[in-house]
């Protein structure tokens, strides 16, 4: 007799709970309360959601930085009906010790095989849930290992993050005779194109491909990469991803019989009425956000707006020349760098808090490093791959960038240089000019250069930033540093440009 399973995911929504992007008044189709609207929980439905859930918008930001309490984002996922839940690399942004009070909060179990104690352990192995009609559902949680690459030591609690391959096959061996179907839910994405089978990062930072190759879960559900992937089968696992914020949700049905299992699935986009009851309940937390948001927290004398991203690096931005210039003013450095989110938003020439934050919506500190002219030229290299020439010579972002995720953040703007890239030449070949104050660099010169945290650990391909020596850290998030920066300066600032041309951009 066959059995049916009804699966609703979500994945990365990042604090996106009500239906806007906090950049204005207008109600947007994004957000968990455009999504559980239609989850239509009952007893043959699970409700999974895959991580990065406390950080990332405006009410993540406000939540710990002024209530300190994660209790909204518990108490809003039990109303949602969630069943279970993993990690996502984001969720260790602000401690264990907040992470931990959400977690302690909510009804759904979590399950993170690969976030281990030091005796090997993990607090939160694979679960059996037997459903109404009987079906025995295994669910193994998993986040990526690069977490141990990106987080600060203290934030993990004297926990570790292992490699998932390893801890998902003990997982799954744990499951084999006591469930009728498994699931995995990996905050990860894949290495590979999921229509060729080409490689597409030889990082391990996503694995989900491997995964399929080398264990046989039923159906990996998969995140962190921000795509929509409705589903398909790969290496005999059937694979889904969420999109990010809330823009739609992933509803699965397996059918189980004796012939295995058959899968349906959709993306269903956020849309429709919110529930009134959830909005009702948590309005005084929105409308705290909101109060706190619209504080002016200072002012410049131009606007600074955002442009298409491939014209902003072949010609420069005024917001990553702000950056540069907020993190140098921090730090003391020679040199800086600094990216912008995909998405970028600008800033006004009146800037309340709420700009800020959506500008730069990260929980990055700082990092001083002493690097020579050699490493720079390299990390400026593997910048300029993010241009590429179309069949008739017209400057485009190259592939690299673009899949398997748009990376427009992981090109990088530069102050305290003036550089040349050139994108005709081939890679390795590009920067045909690098100076500072006119003098050219050379390999053995040595600087201080302010970067990110995210980027001085060597994430997103500039691995060489990770053996250089470390001068200061600045234990404080960018976007407080850059409210520090309002208050220095109440007037207008007027940014001179981070030295930067690109050939035939003009």
């Amino acid at each position: 007799m066959e059995k049916t399973l009804r699966v609703c995911f979500t994945s990365d929504l990042h604090a996106f709970l009500f239906p806007t992007d906090y950049r204005g008044p207008e109600e947007k189709e994004l957000g968990l309360f455009k999504c559980c609207n239609r989850f239509q929980k009952d007893g043959g439905t699970l409700v999974i959601d895959g991580g990065d859930l406390l950080q990332g918008s405006p009410l993540g930001a406000f939540c710990h930085d002024t209530l300190n309490d994660p209790d909204c984002f518990s108490q809003v996922m039990d109303r949602c009906g969630y069943d279970f839940v993993t990690l996502g690399n984001h969720d260790f942004n602000y401690g264990m010790d907040y992470l931990g009070r959400y977690l302690d909060g909510l009804s759904a179990r979590c399950v993170c095989q690969n976030l281990v104690r030091e005796d090997g352990s993990t607090p939160f192995p694979a679960q059996i849930r037997r459903m109404e009609n009987g079906l025995r559902v295994g669910v193994v949680g998993l986040v990526t290992d690069h977490v141990m690459v990106w987080e600060r030591p203290e934030h993990l609690g004297g926990l570790s993050v292992t490699d998932p391959v390893p801890a998902a096959r003990a997982a799954l061996e744990s499951l084999r005779g006591k469930a009728d179907l498994t699931i995995c839910v990996y905050h990860g994405g894949f290495e590979r194109d999921l229509e060729t089978g080409r490689v597409l990062s030889a990082s391990t930072e996503n694995i989900g491909y491997r995964l399929c190759q080398e264990l046989d879960f039923d159906l990996l559900l998969t995140g962190h990469q921000h795509l929509c992937i409705p589903g398909r089968e790969v290496a005999g696992t059937y694979v889904v991803q969420a999109p990010d914020s809330g823009r739609a949700f992933l509803e699965l049905t397996a059918t189980v019989g004796e012939k295995g299992v058959r899968w349906e699935s959709r993306a269903v986009p956020a849309g429709g009425s919110c529930d009134p009851a959830l909005l009702r309940d948590f309005a005084p937390v929105q409308e705290g956000v909101d109060r706190w948001l619209d504080v002016v927290v200072g002012r410049l004398d131009r606007p600074l707006l955002p442009d298409d991203p491939l014209v902003m690096a072949a010609r420069g931005s005024g917001l990553a020349d702000f950056f540069n210039r907020v993190q140098l003013e921090a730090t003391g450095a020679d040199l800086s760098v600094s990216s912008l989110a995909n998405d970028a938003a600008g800033l006004p020439q009146t800037v309340r808090r709420r700009d800020v934050l959506t500008a730069y919506p990260y929980t990055n500190t700082l990092v001083v490093l002493r690097v020579t002219g050699a490493v720079l030229r390299r990390a400026m290299e593997r910048t300029a791959e993010y241009f590429a020439l179309d069949g008739e010579g017209r400057l485009r972002v190259s592939e690299g960038f673009l899949k398997p995720k748009v990376e427009h953040y992981n090109y990088d703007y530069y102050a305290g240089v003036e550089y040349v890239i050139d994108p005709a030449r081939p890679q390795g070949q590009r920067v045909v000019s690098l100076a500072r104050k006119g003098v050219p660099v050379e390999d053995g010169q040595e600087f201080t250069v302010c970067l990110s945290s995210y980027r001085a650990s060597g994430a997103g391909g500039y691995s060489w930033y990770a053996g250089c020596p470390v001068v200061r850290e600045i234990n404080v998030e960018m976007t407080d540093l850059i409210l520090e920066f309002f208050q220095r300066h109440p007037g207008g600032v007027e940014l001179e440009g981070a030295g930067l041309r690109v050939a035939g951009a003009e």
